[in-house]
């Protein structure tokens, strides 16, 4: 269903006779739904029911690699402008679209890798494969505004975004990290770890499932510094033309408002 409406957008956008890069459609296709495919039918997908690494690198990939990669396709572009103005000017997007949720959102997320709601989910066979439509979804709707609310924002709020990204850096790291260092059984799933002989042993699993979130979670952050560092350019560019395109009379007038402490 994606990849239709996917070529639909970009029909209809030739159609209207306006150009549309090829590399888009390569990202779109090549770095988020080939991706997803080996992800969920591939062996993360077949095991993550038995293997904690498995279950939890595939969440993390489902939630940081793969909303990635779809937005390298640009598919808010696809949308119709009447449509895609209201819902990037609606209060969930603008929420959803920062990286100050997007830290907390994470941060939860990997959290329950610590309890044994972990367990829970991934024994469940209905909840396990639901959440590989719930989880992208997820990181679908934190990504993609956040590449399109760079001319909304204002300088000063890309930087304290940015910095945050930076704390997230730290943040995500805790999780991963206990999970490896704790000699327990966090989820409380006796499971038969050894059903296969390659198969680890429980506690071993767990230590590979911290290895993994740890990892990815570092790594999949460089994208997102990435991306708040060129809204802030072009935040940064489109004051500036703002500015250079004010009269001296005009900008005398709003240095004294500026003074006199007015908006």
């Amino acid at each position: 269903m994606a990849s239709l409406a996917y070529l639909f957008g970009v029909r209809r956008v030739r159609r209207r006779g306006e150009a549309w890069p090829l590399r888009r459609s390569i990202g779109f296709f090549v770095l988020g739904l080939l991706p997803y495919a080996v992800i969920e039918l591939g062996f993360l997908g077949v095991y993550s029911g038995q293997l904690r690494w498995a279950f939890s690198t595939r969440i993390a990939l489902l939630i940081f690699a793969v909303p990635a990669g779809i937005a390298a396709g640009r598919p808010l572009d696809l949308v119709p402008s009447p449509v895609r103005e209201r819902l990037l000017a609606s209060r969930v997007t603008r929420v959803f679209g920062n990286a100050m949720v997007a830290t907390v959102v994470i941060a939860a997320v990997f959290c329950l890798f610590l309890t044994p709601v972990a367990g829970i989910l991934r024994v469940d066979a209905v909840v396990e494969a639901s959440l590989g439509v719930v989880v992208p979804l997820v990181g679908l709707a934190m990504v993609l505004p956040m590449m399109a609310l760079g001319a909304v924002h204002t300088g000063t709020f890309i930087a304290i975004e940015f910095l945050l990204a930076f704390v997230e850096l730290l943040i995500d790291s805790v999780p991963g990290l206990l999970m490896r260092l704790n000699d327990s059984v966090l989820d409380l799933i006796p499971d038969a770890a050894q059903a296969v002989s390659w198969w680890p042993s429980t506690l071993h699993d767990q230590h590979l499932a911290g290895d993994m979130i740890w990892f990815i979670a570092e790594f999949a952050d460089v994208p997102i510094l990435v991306i708040l560092m060129i809204r802030w350019m072009r935040s940064d560019r489109v004051e500036a033309k703002g500015f250079d395109d004010l009269t001296d009379e005009e900008y005398d007038r709003m240095t004294r408002a500026h003074l006199r402490g007015e908006r």
